[in-house]
């Protein structure tokens, strides 16, 4: 299990706290998954990689450091991360996503080792009030604030198209054991959809960023429960979650990644922020 923490803020305006762990599972020989974390870039990434041999582990690398060297690039071309332009983050998660599956792509086809990996990726780019969010696949991207939790990514997976479709109920697809079966993943066609999502962050939300070991194994009610908990540190909720998975049943790589927003100050706010705070 190996922790990843930093605290510190990001632009003046937005103090985040990061921590995660992943752990191998009860199941699996090795570790597929990897994450990556920096909350001076506001940067958390998680991605869950596929492919025989070590080839997922390679995929989901490389997906991770691609995505986080493309964003904290640009930061570092626009001059620092406190002078970035948030409203640049979209284009730039789509750019970093992108040009990892490029290489992923190009790797596997150029090195017969390689062929067929691929890898998910929920990435979360943190800037002033708001947080860029990319995937692709089923890595997840969760939000808690005061209390409701709430799943901000979709999954790109087959079952959750006839869920779409009316073919199964939520509670039958999680008691589904074709819920592994993903319909997008980076490294597998020269062109990738990517989801985008904008979020506005308030002080006090706690994000999750998951493989799909931790949610195929962990109910939502539990992992509101665990997330909630006020008094304990980061990495010991990350290292609850991972645990919680593993008696489970731990089928799968399991990985847990946090960010809380300490601050959020409310800098050049627009009319869509304001009606959304206003709802809160």
């Amino acid at each position: 299990m190996n922790p990843s923490r930093a605290s510190r803020g990001v632009g003046q305006i937005t103090e985040l706290e990061m921590a995660g762990h992943f752990d191998t599972g009860r199941r699996r020989a090795h570790n597929e998954d990897y994450f990556r974390l920096d909350a001076g870039y506001g940067i958390a990434i998680v991605a869950d990689g596929m492919g025989g041999h070590n080839a997922g582990e390679v995929a989901s690398r490389m997906a991770v450091d691609t995505i986080y060297d493309t964003i904290s690039s640009l930061d570092r071309d626009a001059g620092s991360a406190a002078t970035a332009d948030a409203n640049d983050h979209p284009l730039a998660m789509r750019t970093a996503i992108e040009q990892a599956n490029d290489l992923i792509k190009r790797t596997a086809s150029n090195q017969p080792q390689y062929e067929g990996m691929g890898t998910t990726v929920a990435a979360a780019v943190f800037r002033g009030a708001t947080v860029s969010i990319g995937s692709v696949g089923d890595s997840r991207v969760y939000r808690l604030r005061r209390g409701r939790l709430e799943q901000l990514t979709r999954d790109h997976t087959l079952l959750q198209e006839l869920v779409d479709r009316g073919y199964y109920s939520e509670e039958e697809a999680h008691a589904s054991l074709n819920r592994n079966i993903v319909t997008r993943a980076l490294g597998v066609d020269s062109r990738v959809e990517i989801d985008l999502i904008e979020d506005v962050v308030l002080a006090g939300d706690r994000y999750l960023l998951c493989s799909d070991g931790l949610n195929n194994m962990v109910t939502d009610d539990c992992i509101c429960s665990l997330l909630a908990q006020q008094q304990a540190e980061l990495h010991e909720i990350s290292c609850q979650l991972i645990e919680k998975a593993n008696a489970n049943g731990g089928r799968d790589n399991i990985t847990a990644a946090i960010v809380d927003v300490r601050h959020s100050a409310p800098v050049n706010r627009s009319w869509l922020q304001r009606v959304v705070d206003w709802f809160q």
